[in-house]
């Protein structure tokens, strides 16, 4: 969570820090986007579950939005045989606009973000459902 102190031994691993390291140059389009993503999730798999059964926690920021992403991340637990948390932020589009916009002005965050590109990533959001098997922790505005 940002700004929360961090858990002792715990390793947070984001997909923008990642995606934006390695792919910058060739990320243009949603469907980049897709692809790299799934690349890294690929390669990133053994290591999360590796790091988890040796006894860390890691808090993957990665995008939880889509049925297939968290049966992604659901598999890393399953295969790590470890406890877990999904935090699911209910939260108004027009509330994530105004934080995304204080992101963007900032300028530490290394991707962009459009009002299209928003609208691009959000129409793909499904809240997570209790038959998915997560314990999920939900914030509100």
């Amino acid at each position: 969570m940002h700004g929360a102190s961090p858990r002792p031994a715990t390793l947070l691993i984001s997909e923008d820090h990642w995606t934006s390291t390695l792919f910058a140059d060739d990320l243009k389009t949603i469907e980049d986007y897709g692809r790299y993503s799934a690349r890294l999730r690929a390669a990133m798999a053994p290591h999360v579950v590796d790091v988890l059964t040796q006894g860390l926690s890691v808090v993957l920021d990665f995008p939880a939005n889509t049925v297939r992403n968290r049966e992604w991340m659901r598999s890393l637990i399953a295969q790590a045989d470890v406890a877990h948390e999904l935090h699911h932020l209910d939260i108004p589009d027009t509330i994530c606009r105004q934080r995304l916009g204080r992101r963007n002005a900032g300028g530490a965050h290394p991707f962009q973000v459009s009002d299209v590109e928003y609208d691009q990533f959000t129409r793909y959001f499904v809240a997570p459902g209790s038959d998915q098997g997560f314990n999920v922790v939900v914030h509100t505005a």
